[in-house]
């Protein structure tokens, strides 16, 4: 092994960006996001997958809805109140997707604008 490439293995952690709590929210709702687009795609083939990823999708809901009840939340009263609805919504639909009286395409579409906004709000940081 070549000394630029011990140095490489040695700094690469360093190098590595800073996870936030931002870019961390973003990571977990777009791979929740991707796994229920995929399942969806594959039809009746993929509601095993798609009941695991609306499962997890319900639980992130869950936790965003209790931080944004907490007093102590930073974001703005309006946001809250937008993202507590959105995470009451979220459980409603859900429950339908899974009775097959619905299609999951809302629930994407909320989660693709929330993560379109973590992005734009992590730019400007």
């Amino acid at each position: 092994m070549n000394a630029l490439l011990q140095a490489r293995q040695a700094y690469s952690a360093a190098s590595a960006p800073t996870r936030t709590p931002r870019n961390m929210e973003y990571e977990v709702l777009s791979r929740i996001t991707h796994r229920m687009h995929s399942a969806a795609k594959r039809g009746r083939a993929g509601f095993g997958e798609l009941v695991e990823a609306l499962h997890e999708n319900n639980r992130l809901w869950g936790v965003l809805a209790t931080n944004v009840a907490e007093a102590d939340n930073a974001l703005p009263p309006d946001l809250r109140a937008r993202l507590f609805y959105l995470a009451e919504f979220t459980q409603v639909h859900t429950s339908k997707v899974l009775r097959r009286e619905a299609s999951p395409r809302p629930l994407l579409e909320i989660n693709t604008a929330v993560l379109r906004g973590l992005r734009q709000g992590s730019a400007t940081e």
